[in-house]
């Protein structure tokens, strides 16, 4: 007899060219960790004080599938503050255990079998993978590279619609392009999504991690009525420095927001109660951290243009946000090739091109969030690496 197979859906979701490459790395000693987009800095101390007292208080039961009502209020006054913009705690927010589980649950409330997705790319891989796990279709829009940013395609936007397309996804600030969208991007974006009658979803995970010299990226919630069909992402791990917490929010309509709490039950209940007391804690006192944190960032970011960007077969666009440079190395490499080769040559681990999508290929991205004592010695090894090639 034939035992039974995994389900042919399977097949559709094809394993992260990111952990593959980590996966070697893990199996090699005195490797410069370039390829995970997070930074080497612990989290602040203020914020693991606060889930250890809040573990000694007793909080490890369960709370409610949409999160503590006292963690998504403390999201509301700062998404208030930082963007004058009044969401409801009570039905348009939502607390997931992860950015990731944010994802999943907004993708599976406007996606059904069959459905098209529009994904500006190169993107993380993670929105595209959901949207096909969930048995929807992923279109990857490149942007088009400039010498001075990446600009939305509209009209490959206009041309990719058809009757199945159900929702447009983008990150801003970018992973791994460190593009930010701007008020017209954003503006006209929306615009886009209204007249084609479509859901737009603003991975805005990176938000704080901005170099405009306003402290953070504009916001689409800025833009959009309550009526718009908008869902926006956010986490704790990139501004707050909490990866291993896995800890984030959505914030959408009202009709949305109460569907996708009931997914949460179904799906992880809800987040760790003590983890959500942390994050009560990092939303309050964490703007100092975050103001120190970001200019380190830009210094890094500044060091790493300079050096890539003296490579004479290399083009590379200086981010506005996030902590990634995503630079072009001309000769139709094998971005995958490359990473391997340079982790095995050189020791240094970044991600290829080609795991963010289309328009990624021929391309690496390296994540500058590490200290000076890693990106020095990475940078100087690159740089030999790419000059020999």
């Amino acid at each position: 007899m034939t035992p039974p197979s995994l389900a042919p859906s399977l097949s559709a979701v094809q394993p992260s060219q990111i952990r593959e490459l980590a996966n070697v790395a893990f199996g090699m000693d005195g490797v410069l960790k370039l390829q995970f987009g997070e930074s080497n800095l612990p989290t602040p101390e203020f914020i693991k004080a606060a889930a250890a007292q809040a573990l000694a208080d007793g909080f490890t039961f369960y709370t409610e599938n949409a999160g503590m009502p006292s963690l998504r209020a403390a999201i509301a006054t700062k998404v208030a503050e930082l963007h004058g913009v009044e969401v409801n705690p009570a039905n348009e927010l939502l607390i997931t255990a992860s950015g990731v589980q944010a994802l999943n649950v907004a993708i599976k409330c406007v996606i059904d079998p069959g459905d098209e997705a529009l994904i500006l790319s190169p993107n993380w891989p993670n929105a595209s993978a959901i949207v096909e796990i969930f048995g929807g279709k992923a279109v990857e829009i490149p942007m088009q590279q400039t010498p001075e940013r990446f600009e939305i395609d509209f009209a490959a936007l206009d041309a990719a619609v058809t009757p199945r397309t159900r929702l447009l996804v983008y990150t801003s600030p970018s992973n791994p392009l460190g593009w930010v969208a701007t008020v017209a991007d954003q503006r006209a974006l929306l615009d886009f999504c209204r007249r084609h009658d479509l859901w737009l979803l603003a991975d805005e995970v990176y938000e704080r991690i901005y170099y405009g010299g306003t402290g953070t990226a504009p916001s689409i919630l800025r833009l959009c009525s309550r009526e718009d069909a908008v869902i926006v992402v956010n986490s704790f791990s990139k501004s707050y420095r909490m990866t291993g917490w896995r800890l984030g929010w959505v914030i959408s309509r009202a009709d949305l927001v109460p569907k996708a709490a009931q997914l949460n039950e179904f799906i992880i209940s809800h987040a760790p109660s003590f983890v959500q007391k942390a994050g009560e804690a990092a939303l309050a006192h964490g703007e100092d951290e975050i103001a120190a944190m970001v200019e380190s960032f830009h210094e890094r970011m500044d060091f790493c243009y300079r050096a890539i960007s003296s490579l004479k077969r290399v083009s590379v666009t200086k981010p506005e946000g996030a902590f990634y440079l995503f630079p072009r190395i001309e000769g139709g490499i094998d971005s995958f090739q490359l990473a391997l080769d340079l982790l095995r040559e050189e020791k240094v681990a970044i991600a290829p091109g080609s795991a963010f999508g289309n328009g990624g290929e021929g391309s690496i991205r390296i994540c500058y969030a590490s200290d000076f004592s890693i990106l020095e010695p990475a940078m100087e090894r690159f740089c030999r690496f790419v000059e020999s090639r």
